[in-house]
């Protein structure tokens, strides 16, 4: 009998691709089976649909990609078994090799099968649940008796909560992107040389590069900005925030296309633009602005927008621009701002139509130019970090500042009118939540409306009804009396004066409807802090390195990255500035790595044997077991010529071994779960903390999960601390038994976050902040802004070769962490159920 993978094998020469060879296998402990979704430009773009079953990936070849609509059935060509490694893979596999081309992982979590998995793969017919950052609920994959070379099967949604018709969402289409990291694919038929790159050293960001000459992409992701509660420091520019449609035109030649934010093409609704911008007489570009109908006051008007492309009347919109990520062949994204936005500016000196326009920005101070804009009715401003590149995200570059508090929601119903008013009376209201994903009522919207607008949405409506509310806790009483409830699809722009804590909007006006994001996305959009964005100088190493004596500086510590102890070094100089305050008078741990990760890890918490300058040691009477402190950069960098890669840290000081400062909730998962079950599982647990009146810290642990540090006035001992902790911990998962577990070991996370109070112990440790971990690619624990939970991409996020960037670019996220006073109260023991 074959060996599994010996037909993966057979085709692959492990020597010149990068993919895995499956040597390393999977590892030890119990886990949840994992399935990965990989998005493969090769001879044609398609995606592997893989499904992990007796030690191996089982896959299929899915030309389409998945469709969430059940009428739909999507071709699945069975191909040969993968190594379970081969689900994080990412990369380019050369030309010349089989399955050449970029692959990136579009998809992954974890699969429940329905009855025996072995039993209904042998007989071609599964039927599974999904639990991924895209893909959820009920799936069915089953053979068929079509011909081919290769088993052709077909994979198809089941009817339920997360089905959606393949007319209203294409979820291929909606989300193109990786979920391991900010790639995207350009397929190779619209420019064969944009390809993702193959993993390597990471490399420093660049401001300014040259443009480079570049076949025109089929798609362009569009830049987002983030919200922020106050202008932030730093060299800025600002435009004002249009109250329209965003739009992203290509002009290839004179096929000229004008698509949506979701890559809906949307040309036929605007031929008067389209008929612009060909007589611009480009070859190649890709542009983006708002399209803005401006009202009476000479403001943009959403409502006068929605009423033009409700009557095909497209003479009074006006398509504002405002960058030039291609031009003429050329791609212009890492060029910085104010460059791509002048070359903008003079291609559309040659226009006379009068329907596109230039979105000039504002040589005046930021607070005098809000103040106007909210004076004159505009929504806002948007802010853009001078140099910054292109980056088709949402990203920390592009801001905005808002000058009243507006957003979408998911329309869940509608009242009937009263008095003279025709149509209806009121449109209910609903988010997603950011933890659970269900809909949540948000109240009602009852002005705003004119007779016209009453009329038309009334007839969008009626189609939508629906016999029971697509909410899991309706509104109940008199809020619930005589409503219509409608499939949650259609989106309305909503302005309010207040939201209250229960999550209900207060004195709302309607502006429009939206028919340019899907409904799926919708939540609450929380301001960021100014601080988490504004610009700071990255770190210099510092006097210490140049004279620290390393031995064997070139030692090959990481090989997947080739980083060295040298690099080791500099990358702990660089970093001391934040790291430092972190150890101080604190007991440390250290991971030592004499060899470099594919050698023996030691553990050492105490400084025996251990040649570190001016290190400082405390013997068993002092602080009750060996322990010592590192407070000076020649120590730290001390310790990297000792081999120390990893720094783990006490929860006390020297101040008092005996009190703790602070407690530790480690969020620990089992790894084959998405990403998207750690932000949820955080947010949990950040929601009990709150309603503890507890304020919170958080960093990534630059491996799988997160890390939540409470910090404590010195009172309480080590044990009342730590059964503190326990109690949560026991609380949270008694609440989500299926989500959470409150008892170690790989058996008891099993498609589970173990949430691990045992790092509250006397003499316990955790990674501390800005250490690297001892991991491929030496990722970093990172503090983080809570804002910030929602747009992590995993705990590894950042790792040796761009944490600079980041410290480049946000403040301390745990700068005000020594002035937070708070204990531990008997209200609190109360409410965890403690005597």
């Amino acid at each position: 009998m074959a060996k599994p993978l010996q037909e993966y094998a057979r085709k692959r020469d492990f020597n010149a691709t990068p993919e895995p060879s499956g040597k390393r296998g999977r590892a030890k402990g119990a886990h949840a089976l994992q399935f990965c979704i990989q998005k493969h430009d090769a001879s044609h773009l398609h995606y592997d649909f893989r499904l992990e079953l007796d030690g191996t990936l089982k896959s299929w070849a899915i030309p389409k990609g998945p469709s969430l609509d059940p009428k739909v059935r999507r071709l699945a060509v069975h191909v040969e078994d993968h190594p379970l490694d081969y689900a994080d893979f990412e990369g380019s596999i050369p030309e010349g090799h089989y399955g050449a081309g970029d692959v990136i992982v579009w998809d992954r979590g974890i699969w429940e099968p329905e009855g025996d998995a072995h039993e209904a793969y042998a007989k071609g017919k599964l039927r599974f649940r999904l639990q991924g950052e895209k893909l959820s609920g009920v799936w069915n994959l089953f053979r068929t008796h079509l011909g081919g070379k290769k088993e052709q099967w077909m994979l198809v949604k089941s009817h339920d909560g997360q089905a959606r018709s393949e007319a209203e969402y294409s979820i291929v289409d909606a989300q193109p992107d990786s979920v391991l990291s900010d790639r995207t694919l350009v397929p190779r038929r619209a420019a064969k040389a944009d390809k993702a790159a193959k993993p390597a050293k990471p490399a420093k960001r660049k401001r300014t590069r040259a443009a480079h000459k570049t076949a025109l992409p089929d798609t362009l992701q569009p830049q987002l900005a983030t919200l922020v509660d106050s202008p932030p420091a730093g060299d800025w520019r600002y435009e004002v925030k249009f109250d329209g449609y965003r739009i992203l035109a290509r002009i290839e030649g004179d096929d000229v296309r004008l698509f949506t934010r979701n890559g809906h093409d949307w040309s036929s609704k605007m031929p008067r633009q389209v008929a612009a911008l060909r007589a611009l007489g480009v070859d190649a570009a890709w542009l983006d602005g708002e399209m803005v109908v401006n009202g009476e006051n000479g403001t943009a008007d959403f409502q006068a927008l929605q009423n033009a492309f409700d009557t095909a009347q497209d003479e009074h919109i006006i398509y504002y621009l405002f960058d030039l990520p291609f031009l003429g062949g050329e791609d212009l994204r890492e060029q910085p701002v104010e460059d791509r936005r002048e070359a903008l500016r003079q291609l559309l000196e040659q226009d006379t139509s009068e329907v596109l326009a230039f979105s000039a920005d504002f040589d005046q101070p930021v607070a005098s130019l809000l103040d106007s804009a909210c004076r004159m009715e505009l929504e806002g401003l948007i802010g853009k970090r001078a140099g910054s590149p292109y980056s088709g995200r949402r990203s920390a570059d592009w801001v905005k500042l808002k000058c009243k508090q507006r957003q979408e929601f998911v329309i869940v119903g509608f009242t009937d009118p009263k008095g003279s008013r025709s149509g209806f009376g009121a449109l209910l209201l609903a988010l997603h939540d950011p933890a659970s994903g269900e809909l949540q009522y948000a109240g009602k919207v009852g002005t705003g409306f004119s007779a016209a607008t009453l009329a038309s949405i009334h007839g969008r409506l009626k189609p939508l009804e629906i016999a029971k509310p697509a909410l899991p806790r309706p509104p109940t009483g008199a809020e619930a009396r005589g409503v219509h409830w409608l499939k949650p699809q259609l989106m309305a722009e909503v302005a309010y004066a207040q939201m209250t804590r229960d999550g209900i909007v207060r004195h709302s006006v309607f502006h429009g409807l939206r028919d340019d994001k899907p409904a799926s996305a919708i939540d609450l959009e929380r301001a960021m802090p100014a601080k988490t964005v504004s610009k700071r100088k990255p770190a210099k190493a510092p006097e210490a390195m140049g004279d620290l004596r390393l031995t064997h500086p070139d030692r090959v510590i990481d090989a997947s990255i080739g980083a060295t102890k040298r690099d080791v070094a500099e990358y702990y100089a660089g970093v001391s500035e934040w790291l430092l305050p972190q150890l101080k008078g604190r007991p440390v741990a250290l991971v030592r790595a004499p060899e470099g990760l594919n050698g023996d890890l030691f553990f050492q918490k105490n400084a025996d044997a251990l040649h570190i300058a001016h290190v400082v040691s405390y013997d068993k009477a002092q602080a009750g077991q060996a322990a010592m402190v590192i407070n000076r950069p020649d120590t730290l960098l001390g310790a990297v010529q000792m081999n120390m890669l990893e720094l783990h840290t006490w929860n006390a000081t020297d101040k008092d071994f005996d009190k703790p400062d602070r407690f530790v909730l480690d969020l620990d998962p089992d790894p084959a779960l998405p990403w998207k079950a750690m932000i949820e599982a955080t947010q949990l647990a950040l929601t009990l903390l709150d309603e503890l009146g507890l304020t919170v810290f958080l960093k990534t642990s630059g491996g799988k999960g997160m890390h939540l540090v409470v910090p404590l006035t010195r009172r309480a001992g080590w044990d009342e601390v730590k059964d503190f902790s326990h109690a949560i911990v026991n609380y949270l998962a008694k609440l989500f038994p299926d989500r959470l577990s409150a008892v170690s070991g790989p058996k008891n996370r099993v498609g589970r976050i173990f949430i691990d109070y045992l790092r509250n112990g006397k003499g316990a440790t955790t990674a501390c902040a800005y250490s690297l971990r001892a991991r491929e690619g030496l990722p970093v624990s990172v503090p983080i802004w809570r804002e910030e939970l929602a747009q992590l991409k995993g705990a590894n996020q950042w790792h040796i070769g761009n944490l600079d960037e980041r410290l480049a670019e946000v403040d301390d996220p745990w700068a005000d962490m020594a002035k937070t006073r708070q204990s531990i109260t008997a209200r609190m023991r109360k409410q965890m159920g403690m005597a």
